[in-house]
């Protein structure tokens, strides 16, 4: 058996939703350890646009078992809405293909009305660029230690209990800090026993039946939600998730060994973007800009918002593969590059003079580094219809080696274009 961990190397927003669609075919199971549904996978096969935002993207696969991890936090409406969603798309989801870690907390509505409120406080420069969805909020109580699980939906009273503290707690905050309408504990409590009779039977231990996965020799693919330099603890605080979305969190928040991990992969985007506020230090501001979000379709899948866009950032990638541990790169979007003169990569940057190698934790330095650049020739060629890497242009495949050497990690895919057949893999991370 082998266990690969698939994680973004940027910002979020590498295409690791496609890699992991990819990775599936190999794997037994699929497994979400951590996030929300702020984040949103896109996956287009055989024409067919699929957004998933909590559902692992393994799913589209009928023989393969997906599973949300403890790690993970869910607002119950929008995971029932994805189910029904796929559902209405002809694809099964039942217990016997998705289950739902009992200790992964909920995102009850509270936590989203403090979102929005608390963002909206914020002056215009102070502004994290939240999704609004309660995601940080949710992992407040969870380490406040006044969350409610799923498994909690089981216990009548205990979740009568809980809810009525954290309401009453959470209206007083609304009302008096945010000048915010309260919310009404019945209706709260209404929704969510409504949600629980349809999400019990998918509950179970994910922990346990991983590693009874892993005993009987099947392989494991786990999938993480966002990018290196969101995570809460070495990314762009705080500028970030309220989440570790780094490789050793795969172990989190799933209750997997980590001694058990066998493959890391980092999913990095041939350019870089990003979404929200927060330092980029290669975002142009330019025509050049332009033409890569308009070419790359830069877009959330879960917000709609628009991308800033940049260079590849040499030092984000030693960032990532340095705190992942990668052992592979997978490169998506390299076909919005063909038509670039001449290509830019970032190999260091320069503060106050000083050469710096990695990114710096002080968000003001951070938001003052200028990058160096060194310059690739670019190519013309379309490649979207490139199956052979070999079939590459000779720039491309230049600029891909130049990624290899700088990061000291091998490519084991280069992905092409949107659809699932446009990649090419190069070698197999569940190939020990």
């Amino acid at each position: 058996m082998s266990s690969v961990v698939v994680v973004g190397t940027q910002w979020g927003d590498e295409g690791k939703g496609k890699i992991v669609d990819l990775l599936t075919k190999y794997a037994d199971f699929v497994v979400r350890f951590q996030g929300g549904n702020n984040a949103g996978h896109t996956l287009v096969v055989e024409g067919k646009k699929f957004v998933f935002h909590i559902i692992p993207s393994g799913i589209l696969y009928g023989d393969k078992m997906c599973m949300i991890g403890n790690g993970v936090i869910i607002d119950p409406g929008v995971l029932i809405s994805e189910i029904d969603q796929l559902q209405k798309k002809g694809l099964s989801v039942s217990p016997a293909r998705l289950m739902i870690s009992e200790r992964a907390h909920l995102i009850m509505p509270y936590h989203a009305s403090l979102d929005q409120a608390k963002e909206a406080a914020l002056s215009e420069n102070n502004k994290i660029g939240t999704t609004g969805r309660g995601i940080g909020p949710c992992y407040m109580d969870k380490v406040g230690r006044t969350g409610i699980k799923a498994g909690d939906l089981l216990d009548d009273a205990l979740f009568r209990e809980k809810l009525k503290v954290e309401v009453e707690e959470k209206n007083f905050l609304l009302t008096k800090k945010y000048n915010a309408p309260p919310l009404q504990y019945e209706e709260i409590y209404r929704l969510f026993m409504g949600y629980a009779e349809k999400l019990t039977p998918f509950y179970g231990n994910v922990s346990v039946e991983l590693d009874k996965a892993r005993k009987n020799n099947q392989n494991i693919l786990f999938e993480g939600a966002q990018g290196t330099q969101l995570d809460i603890d070495h990314g762009t605080y705080p500028f970030v998730t309220s989440s570790n979305t780094i490789a050793g969190n795969a172990c989190n928040g799933s209750g997997f060994g980590p001694a058990y991990i066998d493959a890391v992969v980092g999913i990095m985007k041939a350019y870089t973007t990003r979404v929200g506020a927060g330092p980029f230090p290669t975002e142009l501001s330019d025509a050049t800009g332009d033409q890569l979000q308009a070419k790359g379709c830069e877009f959330g899948a879960t917000t709609g918002r628009r991308r800033r866009c940049g260079w590849l950032d040499g030092v984000v990638a030693n960032d990532a593969a340095r705190l992942n541990g990668l052992t592979g790169l997978a490169i998506t979007k390299l076909d919005v590059l063909s038509g670039q003169k001449n290509i830019k990569f970032a190999t260091s940057y320069t503060l106050e003079g000083k050469t710096v190698s990695a990114m710096p934790s002080n968000i003001s330095q951070a938001g003052a580094v200028v990058p160096v650049y060194e310059s690739l020739e670019g190519w013309k060629e379309d490649i979207e219809n490139v199956r052979e890497y070999d079939d590459l242009p000779i720039q491309a495949k230049d600029y891909i080696r130049r990624i290899e050497d700088f990061t000291g990690v091998p490519a084991n895919i280069v992905s092409v274009g949107p659809d699932r057949a446009e990649t090419l893999l190069l070698t197999n991370p569940f190939d020990k």
